[in-house]
């Protein structure tokens, strides 16, 4: 349950990162808490589907937590994987399957993000050798579907789509922009943030976009 724990506080922690550094004046790189809306969460489901699933683990909603994890995972979310690693392999809100469980963890360490990595080298110690050989077999359509290759240019897709639609969009945009949240307390009443903010390119341009979570 400490490796539960863990990962969910990871999650947490990246799913809302951006807040809680603005809030403590984080020198870290971090994503503008006032960029954060429906709309750029609609342009980046790998934010959205992380928070939302991240809340409905927290509240014990474990099958929608498993589906919009993995809605997530489809969009290259490193966190997102790495929770759906766990689920398999305590079987929480799932039927316990460590060999998936190691597949999944084994994706999520792609990037050599230093908590996946060791997360994963104790599940491969911790397999039998039959489990092994099923992890590395059944991993393969996993990777495929979930791995960077085919996860970063599904989330590529997604940002170049929305930057090109969005009214008045463009990197080095720098109008003003109001927003009207449609939940939440500030429903209905508008805000304005500046466009230069908003279309920063570390948000919408995919090499920057990579690099900014990396750095988180």
């Amino acid at each position: 349950m400490r490796h539960v724990r863990r990962l969910l506080c990871v999650a947490v922690l990246l799913a809302f990162a951006p807040v809680l550094m603005a809030r403590a004046a984080d020198p870290s790189p971090k994503i503008d808490p006032d960029v954060l809306t429906e709309g750029f969460l609609a342009a980046h489901p790998d934010l959205r589907w992380r928070a939302e699933g991240v809340r409905d683990y927290a509240a014990g909603r474990y099958d929608a937590a498993l589906s919009e994890l993995k809605r997530a995972a489809r969009y290259a979310d490193k966190p997102a994987q790495a929770m759906v690693a766990e689920m398999y392999w305590r079987g929480i809100g799932v039927a316990q399957d460590r060999a998936l469980g190691y597949a999944w963890m084994d994706i999520a360490a792609e990037r050599l993000y230093h908590d996946f990595i060791v997360h994963r080298e104790i599940y491969w110690n911790a397999l039998s050798a039959d489990e092994r050989r099923d992890a590395i077999a059944r991993g393969q359509a996993v990777l495929a579907e979930y791995g960077d290759d085919a996860a970063k240019p599904r989330l590529e897709k997604v940002l170049r789509r929305e930057a090109r639609s969005a009214t008045g969009s463009r990197v080095g945009f720098t109008g003003n922009l109001k927003i009207v949240p449609f939940t939440g307390p500030l429903a209905g009443t508008g805000m304005t943030i500046s466009g230069e903010r908003y279309y920063a390119k570390e948000y919408w341009e995919p090499k920057a976009y990579w690099r900014l979570q990396d750095e988180i």
